[in-house]
């Protein structure tokens, strides 16, 4: 393994969000605003950003959201993202990113982790890992005009 895995600490670097950027939004950069609230999120412990690193360059990136569970009367973690550039699959970066979320929601004291997936090579690649699919449970959305 030639590339790190390590939390985003202090001032949000770039390189992780150009990652998502292109990965989510084509290339379109996040709107100022929101870059605010996310850096606001990560200072208030709401939210983390581990980063798989090979040398400068960022090759893989994972988002996870923290938040009150009160049916379990504990915390609460969800994967809102997980990316890895095409040409570094394969190599062990997904893995090492969700084996480092396990370490910091244990360290955290979370109960339960969530993730939602599209399409069964992404269900495979968690389930591998241990997570398993939700019996009974559906997700509904919404969306609003802003």
């Amino acid at each position: 393994m030639s590339f790190t895995v390590s939390l985003v600490r202090g001032h949000l670097s770039d390189a992780p969000l150009n990652l998502l950027e292109d990965f989510l939004r084509e290339g379109e950069p996040l709107p100022e605003p929101f870059v605010e609230q996310v850096r606001r999120a990560i200072e208030n412990g709401d939210l983390e950003i581990l980063a798989a690193n090979e040398g400068y360059r960022v090759i893989g990136v994972v988002t996870l959201s923290y938040r009150l569970n009160f049916s379990a009367g504990a915390l609460f973690a969800s994967i809102e993202d997980l990316y890895v550039l095409p040409e570094e699959r394969r190599r062990g970066v997904g893995r090492a990113l969700l084996e480092e979320t396990e370490n910091r929601c244990i360290t955290r004291g979370v109960s339960y982790v969530e993730v939602q997936v599209e399409g069964t090579e992404a269900e495979a690649f968690y389930t591998t890992l241990g997570y398993e699919r939700e019996s009974g449970t559906r997700v509904l959305s919404r969306s609003y005009t802003l």
